[in-house]
């Protein structure tokens, strides 16, 4: 990670975002370059046996890049918050081709023979619902994440009203009015609630 350049400060990387935005290939390079070292700290917890770092590095590359031709700088969040999101949804896709790609090649592979001698596969034998350990990873992650950030982003009433609302901590999910009801306030004023606590909730996961 010493090899890659230091990240661009706030100053210069709005400049490169503006002059990117323009049409400037030398500011949009620029922006490639500088943010390389995020691309490998992010590409450290995918690091895989059968891979070599440096193909992990292109592939979550490519995500930095369709980060920085997208990135809209009016959203008011930083261009590496943004690209993160970017460079894990590329790898994680590249994730997903290959657990699809191991699905069609080795599931289809003798394992053994039932009783009367056929041969069986492992495609005989496991379920047609099969859950996507990737999908679960990321719910997992994702849900952990929410659990972490809950207390620190949201007011009092915010995460009293988000954990009625959605049944946090296996409480049973209410409505708005119960919601309203029980605080004795209005039930347009517990959606208000509800709708500035979700968009805080959804700017630490952007």
């Amino acid at each position: 990670m010493k090899s890659f350049p230091k990240p661009l400060s706030t100053k210069e990387e709005s400049d490169y975002l503006i002059r990117c935005k323009a049409g400037d290939k030398e500011a949009r390079d620029k922006l490639i370059v500088h943010n390389l070292r995020l691309v490998a700290h992010i590409v450290k917890k995918y690091n895989m046996a059968d891979k070599e770092t440096d193909d992990l590095i292109s592939i979550g590359t490519i995500g930095l890049i369709k980060a920085i031709d997208t990135f809209d700088n009016d959203k008011g969040i930083r261009l590496a918050t943004y690209a993160s999101r970017c460079i894990d949804n590329e790898l994680l896709m590249m994730l997903r081709s290959k657990k699809r790609l191991n699905k069609e090649v080795f599931l289809q592979d003798p394992i053994g023979s039932d009783r009367e001698g056929n041969e069986i596969s492992l495609l005989d034998i496991i379920e047609e619902n099969d859950t996507d350990i990737v999908e679960s990873v990321i719910l997992e992650e994702d849900i952990k994440k929410l659990y972490g950030v809950i207390d620190k982003v949201l007011t009092d009433r915010e995460c009293e009203i988000i954990s009625l609302r959605y049944g946090l901590e296996n409480k049973k999910e209410v409505t708005q009015r119960e919601i309203a009801n029980k605080l004795g306030i209005s039930r347009s004023y517990v959606s208000r609630i509800e709708k500035k606590a979700l968009k805080k909730l959804k700017e630490c996961f952007e």
